[in-house]
C-alpha cells in the first residue's frame, strides 16, 4: 500500500465521519417533520430527500458542479463570501456528500419517530414536560436504534460514494482523491495488486457493516 493509499484512506474516513455528523444534525429535524406534518408538502419534500436513490450519481454531481460554479447561485454567494469555489475542494465533497447520502440517514430516522408513535409524547406531555425534554427524555431513547442505523448507512454510503464525488471533487492528491477514486486510478493503470487490496478492504467493510445492521436490527426485535 502506497503513501497514496494511505492518504486516501485517511481522507475517506475524514469525509464520512464529518458528512455522517452533518447528516444527523440535519436530517434529525427533517425525519421529524416528515414523519408528524399533515402538510402537503410532505410528499413532495420525501421525494426530493429520496431523490439520489434514483438519480445517477454523474447527474446529481453534474448539476453540483453547474450550481457551485462560478456561475452558479450558490458558487456567487460563496465568492461573494469571501470563501471562493467549492469545486476540486474538500468542503465541495462534504457538500455533495451530504446531499448524495441523505436518504440513507432521513429514512432510517424517519420509521424510527414513526414507529414511536403519538402515545409516549401524549404521556409525557401530560407530565408537564416540555417539547425538548420530550424529545430528549422519551424520542431519543426509544430511537436510539434508528440514530444507529442511520450513522452506519450515512458513513458506509459516504465511504462507497465514487460518481458524485468524481464529478465535484476531481482526483487531486491529499485534497480530493478518495479511497473510489484511488482504487479507479490503480485498475485505469492495470496495477491489479493494488486494486485488490484496497476493494478487497471495501468488500470486507462493506460485509461488517451489513452485519452489524442484521444484529442491531435482530436485538430490536428481541426488545
Amino acid at each position: 500500500m502506497t503513501p497514496a493509499d494511505v492518504s486516501a484512506i485517511t481522507l475517506t474516513l475524514k469525509l464520512a465521519g464529518l458528512t455522517t455528523l452533518l447528516l444527523l444534525l440535519i436530517g434529525t429535524p427533517i425525519a421529524w417533520w416528515l414523519a408528524h406534518t399533515p402538510s402537503r408538502m410532505k410528499s413532495v419534500v420525501g421525494a426530493v430527500v429520496a431523490l439520489p436513490l434514483v438519480l445517477p450519481p454523474t447527474v446529481l454531481g453534474f448539476y453540483l458542479l453547474l450550481l457551485m460554479g462560478p456561475r452558479g447561485a450558490v458558487g456567487q454567494a460563496t465568492q461573494a463570501l469571501g470563501i471562493g469555489l467549492l469545486p476540486f475542494t474538500f468542503a465541495g465533497l462534504v457538500v455533495a456528500s451530504v446531499l448524495y447520502s441523505m436518504p440513507f440517514v432521513v429514512q432510517p430516522l424517519r420509521n424510527a419517530f414513526e414507529a414511536i408513535g403519538p402515545r409516549p409524547l401524549e404521556v409525557a406531555a401530560t407530565l408537564r414536560a416540555g417539547p425538548w425534554d420530550r424529545f430528549r427524555t422519551v424520542v431519543l431513547p426509544l430511537a436510539r436504534p434508528g440514530f444507529i442505523t442511520a450513522a452506519i448507512l450515512g458513513f458506509a454510503h459516504t465511504v462507497g460514494e465514487f460518481g458524485v464525488i468524481l464529478m465535484i471533487g476531481g482526483n487531486i492528491p491529499e485534497r480530493t482523491r478518495v479511497l473510489s477514486v484511488a482504487i479507479y486510478d490503480h485498475v485505469e493503470a492495470l496495477e491489479y495488486a493494488q486494486a485488490h487490496w484496497l476493494a478487497g478492504g471495501m468488500v470486507l467493510f462493506s460485509f461488517l457493516v451489513l452485519l452489524a445492521l442484521h444484529a442491531l436490527n435482530g436485538k430490536t426485535r428481541v426488545l
